[in-house]
């Protein structure tokens, strides 16, 4: 069940890199998690979260969804692959994300060529829609030491 999972063991980054508390949602082609937006966290600054920031938080849901299906997969080693970022196009940020918002992150891949993903994305706080874009990532053959 999702939420008996560590987030940590879906990501290969880790604190204070951490931009998702939890995986709440997976489906083949798409995934949401949430994330609590903390004064204490690395991209605050001012009661705010900073725009790269939010990309991260984005980039992560999209490593989150990509480390369960691997974890979920007896045929790919237990280590989770590292992605990057290679491509932003289309991003639109309404605001910031306030210390204290929640943030539900949704992702959907459009295209895959391995191994490069072409996702869509959008972050809510409750109904409101605060950012939007699409990202091509790249996942290497790279694990965490």
């Amino acid at each position: 069940m999702l939420k008996d999972i560590n987030i940590l063991d879906l990501l290969p980054q880790r604190p204070p890199f951490i931009m998702v508390d939890k995986l709440t949602h997976f489906e083949a082609l798409s995934a949401k998690t949430t994330f609590e937006v903390r004064d204490d966290h690395l991209f605050c600054k001012d009661g705010a979260m900073e725009e790269t920031g939010l990309i991260e938080n984005i980039a992560q849901t999209c490593a989150a969804c990509i480390g369960f299906a691997q974890k979920n997969n007896a045929a790919v080693s237990d280590k989770i692959r590292i992605g990057v970022i290679a491509i932003i196009h289309s991003l639109e940020i309404k605001r910031r994300p306030l210390v204290g918002e929640v943030l539900e992150t949704t992702m959907t891949i459009e295209e895959e060529y391995f191994p490069t993903t072409l996702v869509r994305s959008e972050v809510h706080i409750g109904d409101e829609m605060i950012a939007s874009g699409r990202m091509k990532l790249f996942l290497t053959d790279k694990t965490p030491d």
